[in-house]
């Protein structure tokens, strides 16, 4: 797996200031994407164990309030064979810190059903995102004034509790 970006100190992709690593890799395409360059599953650097512990160490602080994952897409399953690996770090190290996921995919038709996205670790991941902004950016749905999403159809899901629920229940911000 590539990514773009490590951003140390994020405070526009989730709740509080975030640590946020952008994957490279996505094939949705989305009209009006804000970073086309990520669509390249190539696209910046490789996702070493250095890497991953300069994530480890910028969670390792109190003011940071949690994980984003981002990109590109989190959910292309050749990303989620290396997200697991890393959330599984993240939350035996950090169990108080959130985990927030952006992904073009729809959690009922894509991530809970058979489809393209799912793969051997697509449940593990689930269990371990506590926010998942699901739905793929609608140019034509855009609105700037939306908190942590881009366009009308995105939801902000509360992956802790829809399980348990079993039905969507969305985040109050």
């Amino acid at each position: 797996m590539n990514y773009g970006e490590i951003k140390c100190t994020d405070i526009a992709n989730g709740t509080g200031v975030r640590v946020s690593l952008f994957v490279s890799g996505c094939t949705h395409h989305c009209k009006g994407c804000f970073q086309p360059q990520t669509w390249d599953f190539d696209y910046g650097k490789a996702f070493t164990k250095m890497a991953q512990q300069q994530v480890m160490d910028a969670l390792n602080h109190d003011y940071i309030k949690g994980l984003t994952l981002l990109g590109g897409e989190p959910f292309e399953p050749e990303n989620q064979r290396e997200l697991v690996k890393l959330l599984r770090h993240v939350k035996e190290r950090f169990p108080q810190k959130d985990v927030w996921c952006y992904t073009g995919y729809t959690l009922e038709t894509d991530l809970l059903s058979e489809s393209r996205a799912r793969c051997e670790v697509t449940d593990e991941m689930l269990s371990m995102i506590d926010v998942l902004v699901d739905g793929e950016f609608r140019e034509e749905e855009k609105n700037i004034s939306l908190r942590f999403r881009g366009s009308e159809n995105q939801r902000l899901i509360d992956l802790p509790k829809t399980k348990q629920q079993k039905k969507i229940i969305l985040v109050e911000i």
